[in-house]
């Protein structure tokens, strides 16, 4: 196996670097504190590019074909660079979820229409499938579309849907035959101007408060059949396509968020003394650092294999999931012992660092958490 990265590759991600550290420095800090979603920082990334990663050109998006393993490096470049660790996880649900998907099961006409907009940044993409009684349980969904003359009419609720209380489109799922459970599920492009759809303000979080999450209700919302993305009863398939997607790409920019953590700390900790000492001379310290480092590397080389067979179409449902799974714990991780070797500045929301382990700790949640990616490992093994 060829571990070296090709030459292009680190220098998308360096140009990635260079435009955030030039084009997207503002105050973050009172962005979090505030709740504001950076738009223009999104509209500059549109105009670079970076918005149409998950397309292919001639649908607007950035390069020729779709290259995960390069979009994957570029945006571990963008969370190295950027601070604003909720406009990161914006672009990569943006591309992932819903950008993607759109490019696997849309017919010409869908992705001419949707595609070119979403590569610009003009139209913000989400991707509904959670509800209140079907979280991880997600099959369960109570959202129904009945088949009418000329399309479906929806009905139910999203929740803690990313980007939706900002969407211009919505890939839905939806309830076409309830009576033959997750074989009945359907995939429907819902537009923001559609009668009867209803994006609710944003939810207060914890953390990634610079990116909105809310929820989308559907009072008899009428869907043109042209907005059935893939057939009618394909939304099971299509939803675990766009998932292993999610899974493998969602945390690429957390892993430069992890990176520059780790420099930080390493930093602190060769310059506070105590003890007439460096810090980092203390075993305590350095052990937890040693930590840092190790979790960075591995997770590394599970999201560039993950990647890798993204680009080769080699199935990867097992793989996504230990991906997800090691990752999103090992941000938590780290983001504790960063805290830990900060002390009482790391507990001081004016240093910045308390900030990660709120930001990470959405990570073990989203696109599945912790317990149900242990139980698809599981499953694979026979248990």
């Amino acid at each position: 196996m060829d571990f070296n990265i090709p030459e292009e590759y680190t220098a998308f991600r360096s140009s990635i670097i260079k435009f955030v550290n030039e084009e997207l420095q503002t105050n973050s800090s009172q962005n979090d504190y505030e709740g504001n979603f950076y738009k223009e920082g999104w509209n500059k990334c549109g105009n670079q590019g970076i918005l149409g990663l998950a397309s292919e050109a001639k649908y607007g998006g950035t390069h020729s074909k779709i290259d995960v393993l390069r979009s994957c490096i570029g945006m571990e470049g963008f969370g190295y660079a950027c601070d604003d660790v909720g406009l990161g996880l914006a672009i990569n649900a943006h591309l992932w979820t819903v950008q993607m998907t759109i490019s696997k099961f849309a017919n010409a006409k869908q992705k001419e229409k949707f595609l070119p907009k979403m590569c610009t940044g003009e139209w913000i993409g989400c991707h509904g499938l959670s509800e209140d009684d079907s979280g991880s349980d997600v099959f369960s969904m109570k959202t129904v579309a009945e088949k009418v003359d000329g399309g479906f009419v929806l009905n139910g609720h999203k929740r803690l849907v990313t980007l939706g209380p900002v969407c211009d489109i919505a890939l839905i799922f939806a309830s076409t035959n309830p009576t033959v459970g997750k074989w009945g599920i359907s995939a429907f492009l819902v537009e923001s101007s559609f009668k009867g759809f209803e994006r609710k303000p944003v939810q207060h979080k914890m953390g990634l408060r610079t990116v909105p999450i809310g929820r989308l209700h559907f009072d008899n919302c009428f869907v043109p059949e042209e907005n059935v993305l893939g057939a009618i009863g394909a939304g099971w398939s299509i939803s675990t396509y766009s998932l292993e997607y999610d899974r493998c790409c969602m945390l690429s920019a957390k892993l430069g968020s992890m990176e520059k953590q780790l420099e930080k700390t390493i930093d602190y900790a060769k310059n506070r003394k105590q003890f007439t000492k460096n810090i980092g001379s203390f075993q305590a310290v350095s052990h937890r650092i040693a930590d840092m480092k190790s979790r960075l590397e591995i997770a590394k080389l599970l999201l560039y294999k993950n990647a890798w067979m993204k680009d080769n179409d080699i199935p990867g449902m097992l793989d996504s999931a230990i991906l997800k799974l090691f990752l999103s714990e090992s941000y938590v991780a780290s983001s504790m012992d960063a805290i830990r070797v900060h002390g009482g500045n790391g507990y001081l929301t004016e240093h910045g660092i308390e900030r990660g382990l709120r930001d990470a700790m959405g990570s073990v949640i989203y696109a599945g958490t912790s317990d149900i990616q242990k139980n698809i490992i599981a499953s694979h093994l026979g248990l």
